[in-house]
């Protein structure tokens, strides 16, 4: 479990945590749909960020789906939406945290994803004892009232969160940063059927247009970076040959 580099699995640790606080201060104020579908930004960020932090080639059309994807979430975060502007910030917030989080697993793609996963972890608990001290006596009140069925709720979350992770990880060792960043676009199938069956929030129609907008700008880049793929996998045959 030894890293190659330290420095990188510090800094997702920290980050990873720092996206979690962030995105769960935003469902307090936001219902989940729109929650989720303001952090698809971080995606779109993703490929305008990589050309400078990872090397990538800069192509148009990553920064006309950026764009795009930005005038979805104006939509979905409009002045008469009704969504608290404290809740936009926390996604707002959580959406850049997670493109960060995005380009540093990508430079860890040389460490065994498991070595990634447990530093993650560990990182996160170091961090999280400490910012405890400040809160325990409001975290002892809090837990003071959970049921059997709240703490189910939170052992699923810590295992499904993990598994995703360590998900994360693989893909981001074996595929450029740009052509996995959309594929978090299927989130909002279940966040928005789960927001419905448990809170009965469902998004408005022009809520739905924004999301639609992210949603197909994510869509459409996905096909064209795997367009691209195919085309330069097929030259790199026919020079072989």
């Amino acid at each position: 479990f030894k890293s190659k580099q330290m420095k990188f699995q510090i800094l997702r640790g920290a980050l990873v945590l720092t996206a979690t606080l962030t995105f769960f201060s935003a469902l307090r104020y936001l219902p989940q749909a729109e929650a989720t579908a303001i952090n698809f930004l971080a995606p779109l960020l993703v490929l305008c960020l990589a050309p400078f932090f990872l090397k990538e080639p800069s192509r148009i059309h990553r920064w006309v789906a950026a764009f795009c994807g930005f005038i979805g979430v104006l939509i979905i975060v409009r002045p008469d939406s009704g969504l608290h502007p404290l809740g936009v910030t926390f996604g707002l917030i959580t959406a850049g945290i997670f493109s960060l989080q995005f380009i540093v697993t990508r430079k860890l793609a040389e460490d065994d994803a498991m070595t990634t996963l447990l530093w993650t972890g560990i990182v996160g608990t170091v961090l999280s004892t400490v910012l405890l001290f400040f809160f325990l006596d409001d975290l002892i009140r809090i837990i003071a009232t959970y049921n059997w069925l709240d703490w189910l709720i939170l052992a699923s979350t810590g295992m499904f969160g993990t598994l995703g992770h360590w998900l994360q990880i693989k893909a981001y060792q074996n595929a450029p940063a740009s052509l996995l960043a959309p594929f978090v676009y299927l989130q909002i199938v279940a966040a928005t059927a789960l927001g419905w069956l448990i809170w009965r929030q469902f998004p408005d129609s022009l809520s739905w247009l924004g999301i639609a907008i992210v949603c197909g700008s994510g869509v459409v880049v996905s096909v064209i970076e795997w367009r691209n793929n195919q085309v330069m996998k097929r030259l790199l045959r026919q020079a072989l040959e």
